[in-house]
C-alpha cells in the first residue's frame, strides 16, 4: 500500500540525514497515516480510509461528510462515494 493520505494527498518526502561530520545521506520523510474506520450517519455506512493526523483534526472539527463535501467541491478524489 502507498504510503498517501486519502483526502489531504500528504505523501513521503526526501532530504538528507546529516552527520556531526555534516557528511549528507539521503533519508524520506513519512507522513504520519492512520487506518482508521468512520461511521458516516448520513450515508448510514462505515468507510474505512488512511489518513494523516492533520486529516484526523480536521474530520474531528467539521465531522467526516462535510470534510468529504468540501473535498469534492475542490475536485479531490477520496475514493468515498456520496
Amino acid at each position: 500500500m502507498s504510503r498517501v493520505c486519502q483526502l489531504t494527498g500528504k505523501r513521503p518526502i526526501t532530504g538528507n540525514h546529516v552527520s556531526h561530520s555534516n557528511r549528507k545521506t539521503k533519508r524520506r520523510f513519512l507522513p504520519n497515516l492512520q487506518t482508521k474506520k468512520f461511521f458516516i450517519p448520513e450515508l448510514n455506512r462505515w468507510v474505512t480510509l488512511k489518513v494523516s493526523s492533520h486529516a484526523l483534526r480536521t474530520i474531528n472539527k467539521l465531522g467526516l461528510y462535510e470534510y468529504l463535501k468540501k473535498l469534492e467541491a475542490k475536485g479531490v478524489d477520496t475514493g468515498v462515494k456520496l
